[in-house]
């Protein structure tokens, strides 16, 4: 889940020129080759070379919620780049990673690549959404943004298909709530057949799946830099995000110019350490949310607010609320709440959503768990949940000593204690134990050796990505920490202009703000 100067001074870029290719017009596509630039690997010409066909958006929506956001956008364009399926055999097997663009209005400077984290989330439409208050900022001006959907996700070729979207509205009505042997047995035969679904449902099979993590995104990302004719990257990752910005900066420290990692993910801690973590970072959010709920008047969370959200929302185990023509699982409940709890602009709904629950609907609290599994109003879901488990079960070391296991299901509902179910702590192994290909990723501490600083943005009420995961990470990089006092998760581009102001002149003039700057 997912860092010291005042002035940077650097060398500047040199410039890439664009070249149409004649003899390939195709009404409504611009044909552009503005590569290779920069640093090319050894036999990867043809990849960071390539020529890119950018065109309408529209084809590239795959869902409601990627047809809202960019689907019929006039300012947008979009392409697919090819890359290796594998990097080490780049003669092998290649795949497409889909690619959105808004161009700048100004005096170019280059590209700025964007990445909401997830992992699973689309970056097109990251891009697309927070293109209005790009624009407004001197950013618009001087950059290109751009999103891409990682490799197996959204519009980018072949995607992680493990579920149908009729399994998958199944498996949300499917608890796991039964920590006795029996239960945990069931538990694990069903992860264990959800990773042999997904190895069968997805194109490649299990050689997809191997080369699904952040160690081939990251590859990914160094040809997207070329492609789009940029010397050195300039990046914003949130995060997940932050994670891939790390990895890439660790694996290509060269190619740097910026990267802002806002939300970060937490480098000095294992799984376990940080899954309680960020159990103890959704309470202390859904306090605030319950001091804020106290004094809208008509709360239903009355006298011990975590006693009061359990009685809502635990009669749902043994029957579900009735939600239009569907019916709202205690799961979804929780995924409700914890989908709200990400955003002050949310709390409004959560309440609404509580209250209704209170008369014994659902509709609210599974409009909200539906945004959080990214489910549209026809019933289709995205990639982002199986795009998940592939990422984390290749990039995170399999977790299978049970006692421990046990003891950080304990350890979380004493963090969080508003989302304990009542139940006996236990753990059945998740689905990346029986996972058909193996880790790729390492654990380990990041390296700042040849990277320039870096600016890492920490928010003190981020529920999913604790404000000293932030204070970490800028630590072990040697760089930067901007720090943002509010309850949220993430907050660049978001409309909160001291942020905003510090992160556009970094990345404009590779300005740091002031050692120890707090935004509110």
């Amino acid at each position: 889940m997912v860092r010291v100067l005042s002035v940077l001074l650097v060398i500047p870029l040199v410039a890439s020129c664009t070249a149409l290719v004649e003899g390939t017009a195709t009404p409504g596509v611009s044909f552009e080759k503005r590569g290779p630039a920069g640093t090319v690997p050894s036999g990867l010409d043809k990849f960071y070379g390539q020529q890119l066909a950018w065109s309408d958006c529209a084809p590239y929506a795959t869902t409601g919620s990627s047809r809202q956001a960019y689907g019929s956008r006039a300012n947008v364009e979009c392409t697919r780049m090819t890359v290796p399926l594998d990097y080490s055999k780049p003669d092998g097997d290649t795949i497409a990673i889909a690619l959105l663009r808004v161009k700048a209005t100004g005096e170019r400077i280059g590209s700025l690549v964007v990445n909401p984290g997830g992992p699973g989330a689309s970056g097109m439409a990251a891009a697309a959404s927070i293109s209005p208050d790009f624009r407004k900022t001197d950013l618009g001006k001087r950059f290109d943004l751009v999103g891409f959907d990682p490799r197996g996700i959204g519009a980018s070729e072949p995607t992680v298909k493990c579920l149908s979207n009729q399994e998958r509205d199944k498996e949300r009505l499917d608890l796991d709530v039964d920590t006795s042997d029996a239960g945990l047995a069931q538990t694990e035969e069903e992860n264990k057949a959800y990773a042999e679904k997904c190895a069968s449902g997805t194109k490649f099979g299990a050689s997809m799946l191997a080369n699904m993590g952040t160690r081939d995104v990251v590859k990914d990302m160094d040809v997207l830099r070329s492609a789009l004719g940029d010397a050195k990257l300039s990046y914003v990752g949130y995060s997940y995000g932050t994670r891939i910005g790390t990895e890439y900066a660790e694996t290509f420290p060269q190619n740097v110019r910026a990267l802002i990692l806002d939300g970060a993910v937490d480098p000095t801690q294992d799984q376990l350490t940080s899954l309680v973590a960020q159990g103890a970072g959704f309470q202390k959010a859904f306090n605030s949310f319950v001091e804020w709920c106290k004094g809208k008047g008509a709360c239903p969370l009355d006298g011990d607010a975590n006693k009061s959200f359990r009685e809502l929302t635990t009669p749902l185990i043994d029957k579900p609320a009735p939600a239009g023509d569907r019916q709202l699982s205690y799961t979804d409940a929780i995924t409700a709440a914890i989908q709200a709890l990400y955003s002050e602009q949310l709390w409004p709904l959560l309440l609404n959503g509580l209250n209704e629950l209170r008369q014994g609907r659902g509709n609210t609290l599974m409009t909200l768990a539906d945004a959080y599994y990214d489910r549209d109003g026809d019933g289709n879901y995205s990639t982002i949940t199986d795009a998940f488990s592939a990422v984390h079960c290749v990039d995170d070391q399999r977790l299978t000593d049970k006692a421990a296991l046990t003891d950080a299901a304990r350890r979380y509902k004493e963090a969080a204690p508003f989302l304990d179910d009542g139940r006996p702590a236990g753990a059945a192994l998740d689905s990346c134990a029986f996972w058909p290909a193996p880790v790729t990723g390492e654990t380990k501490p990041p390296k700042a050796e040849g990277i320039p600083p870096l600016l890492v943005i920490s928010t003190t009420g981020d529920p999913a990505t604790p404000y000293e995961a932030g204070v970490n990470l800028a630590k072990a990089l040697n760089s930067r920490l901007l720090t943002f006092e509010g309850n949220q998760h993430t907050v660049f581009l978001q409309g909160q202009q001291c942020v905003d102001q510090a992160g556009v002149k970094y990345l404009i003039d590779l300005q740091l703000p002031a050692d120890g700057t707090r935004c509110a």
